[in-house]
């Protein structure tokens, strides 16, 4: 039995690009902070609205919040460090946003394309 990854290389690239471009990363812009992300319902919900096309060309028994997202507070979250993983290589780390003089703890993820 062959592999999705085999199968669907393809269709899956393309799923890949489309959770990049619905984050927003780019060459120029290759980071984004889990406030942006929470703060941004049109993004997690069109990230929500991939998890069909998801389940269709990858293999997702080991992601649990792709299996079951009602049960996980972010699954969305899930779906873009685990789906892009294949493409990208994701670094996190701690981040700080200073906003009317309240300080918000966050992570940074920062994108770095596989070659």
């Amino acid at each position: 039995m062959r592999l999705k990854s085999e199968l669907y290389a393809k269709e899956q690239d393309n799923t890949i690009n489309k959770i990049i471009q619905i984050i927003g990363i780019t060459e120029e812009n290759n980071t984004i902070t889990l406030y942006d992300i929470d703060n941004n319902e049109t993004m997690k919900q069109q990230l929500m609205e991939l998890i069909p096309e998801i389940r269709t060309w990858f293999s997702f028994a080991h992601i649990n919040p792709i299996s079951n997202p009602d049960n996980y507070k972010r699954p969305y979250l899930t779906i873009i460090k685990q789906i892009t993983k294949k493409k990208w290589i994701i670094d996190y780390c701690d981040f700080r946003i200073y906003q009317d003089d309240v300080i918000i703890r966050t992570q940074q993820y920062t994108f770095t394309k596989r070659t």
